[in-house]
């Protein structure tokens, strides 16, 4: 009897280690939850004077230009965004009823690790279209009650998610898109689903700090907009509107994140929102947000400072970074603003149609560009296709373990007599990584850690130092990988490579640009503009997002590390 136990017990344990290799074994699955932005897509708020979405495509591969370069209008209220307090809770100096500290944390000032957490994902299906036009079906304790009573109690780490399916259903290019916001206010068709205020009191009890919605905004029509907002942000909550595809997460258990421009006192903004299943990484990356262990790799975006290239020579600079107001708030004592930028203002995504035509179709280069292709062909093959705008980059491929590769010392390593020049990042330099910290592995992200963006990110008149000297020979260049590096990268498994530099391809024009080339060709992408990269601890990992936006050739975006 006893042997018999014994060995059921053995077999229990087998199982039991055999199951829990395979979970943690289980690659994760990336879920994206959030809507495309386009310009005949109702992704903004349709009301005036709030400023429709806009993409101009400023240059294009050809005579003119090596790559597609793009300037985006865009406001935070559109697509997939982020509410936080101050859309609704007032500065203290104001000393108003609405008053608080909480006045004070805009968008670049909430902590990352209140970004996300474990997806809690109450399903509110059955009140979607439950009320009369113009009018919202409300959200109530009692419903998330049922949650708790099916699942568990919610706690502080979740991230509350109120799925109804609305964006699935109606979020649609127009004409079909007037269905989304515009026909609730014009009475013709029901509102969207959403909690009352004492249901955001509820929440707060369970100190829940994060919420989310796939409703087009977390306040119910026709009155309670304004309430339920209030009655949440006066918590400090943040939350995502018009999230989507919730119905692919489970109940429990999945990682759900909000990654987000890093805007200057924003009172919402424009976001990423994502979530992820399977294996081991899920729970990972829920304990670090719990314990708040999170690192903010993004630096500030705010008028004045060099977000963006000046360009080499007089007429090529791309679009500054502006603040445009619209819509004063008295109450707030502030303006509503939207933001007028290219799209790779501050850290952002380089997706492989930045540097690669769309088709086989021959390419009228300047005649020095169509040197170097040449020179770049004869040495590492066709230069390839690629039609990979960012809506078309996988979530996956920039999120990642992060791989932090020191390359400080190469600063000052060139001759004044060859300035503009970088130092190059070889695969020497990658190699001797690899040797004292391991082998590169699939799926990680490499990180080069120049301290240049550190060093250099200063407002006017103090900007020349981060392009404009390195651009024009005035000073050295930023370390930055040659093609070399980035094919040996690629033989690696990596699809994501990083700076906190402005950009990978350095201050030389030529290695710049088959640098790029060299990524977009072997189906590749960069994140640029990061900032903190000393503050990475080890076993750290990698999350960046960029805005969802059709045929864009860059990606707003927001990096961490959760760790």
């Amino acid at each position: 009897m006893m042997v018999r136990s014994c060995i059921r017990w053995l077999l229990i344990l087998l199982w039991v280690s055999t199951f829990s290799q395979a979970i943690c074994g289980q690659a994760p699955t990336f879920i994206d939850c959030s809507l495309l932005v386009a310009p005949d897509y109702p992704a903004t708020w349709p009301t005036a004077p709030f400023p429709r979405f806009q993409i101009t495509f400023q240059q294009t591969i050809g005579p003119d230009s090596a790559y597609n370069i793009d300037t985006l209008l865009i406001d935070g209220n559109t697509g997939t965004q982020l509410d936080v307090p101050p859309h609704s809770v007032a500065r203290p100096d104001l000393k108003r009823p609405k008053s608080s500290p909480l006045g004070l944390s805009y968008t670049d000032r909430i902590q990352p690790w209140q970004f996300g957490g474990e997806a809690c994902v109450i399903d509110i299906r059955d009140l979607l279209n439950k009320a009369p036009n113009g009018t919202s079906p409300l959200v109530l304790t009692k419903h998330v009650q049922r949650f708790e009573r099916q699942h568990r109690l919610l706690h502080f780490g979740d991230v509350v998610l109120f799925r109804s399916d609305y964006t699935d259903r109606y979020y649609r290019p127009f004409p079909l898109g007037q269905r989304y916001i515009s026909d609730i206010l014009d009475g013709k068709a029901p509102g969207y689903p959403n909690p009352d205020p004492t249901c955001m009191d509820f929440l707060a009890t369970r100190n829940v700090m994060t919420l989310g919605t796939d409703s087009a905004s977390m306040g119910p029509l026709p009155d309670l907009a304004e309430p339920t907002h209030y009655a949440g942000l006066k918590h400090g909550m943040i939350w995502t509107e018009a999230a989507t595809n919730l119905g692919s997460l489970p109940s429990t258990g999945a990682f759900y994140i909000m990654l987000y421009p890093r805007h200057k006192d924003g009172a919402y903004s424009e976001g990423r929102a994502f979530a992820i299943t399977g294996g081991a990484l899920p729970a990972r990356l829920i304990a670090s947000i719990t314990a708040k262990r999170a690192v903010d790799l993004s630096p500030v975006m705010a008028q004045g400072y060099p977000l963006t290239s000046p360009g080499s020579a007089t007429g090529r600079h791309r679009q500054v970074y502006l603040d445009v107001n619209f819509l004063y708030s008295e109450y707030l004592d502030m303006w509503h603003h939207t933001h007028l930028l290219d799209s790779m203002a501050g850290t952002h995504l380089v997706p492989p149609s930045f540097s690669l035509p769309a088709s086989e179709k021959p390419v009228q280069y300047a005649p020095h560009i169509r040197g170097w292709l040449e020179e770049y062909e004869k040495k590492f093959g066709k230069r390839g296709t690629s039609s990979m705008t960012t809506e078309k980059v996988p979530l996956e491929w920039t999120c990642g373990e992060a791989r932090v590769i020191d390359v400080r010392h190469l600063v000052g390593s060139v001759n004044q007599r060859h300035w503009p020049a970088s130092p190059v990042v070889t695969v020497a330099h990658i190699k001797a990584y690899e040797a004292q910290h391991g082998d590169l592995k699939d799926g990680d992200v490499v990180i080069f850690q120049t301290g240049h963006v550190d060093r250099y990110y200063q407002p006017a008149p103090a900007d020349q130092f981060l392009w404009i000297d390195p651009q024009s020979g005035k000073s050295e260049g930023w370390p930055a990988p040659n093609p070399e590096t980035i094919f040996y990268l690629k033989d690696r498994g990596i699809r994501c490579v990083a700076t906190d530099a402005p950009t990978l391809g350095g201050v030389d024009e030529k290695q710049a640009l088959m640098t790029y080339w060299a990524l977009g060709s072997n189906a590749m992408v960069g994140v640029e503009f990061l900032y903190q990269v000393d503050q990475i601890p080890a076993n750290s990992y990698f999350l960046f997002a960029a805005v969802k936006i059709r045929d864009c050739h860059g990606g707003l975006g927001r990096a961490i590390v959760l760790h």
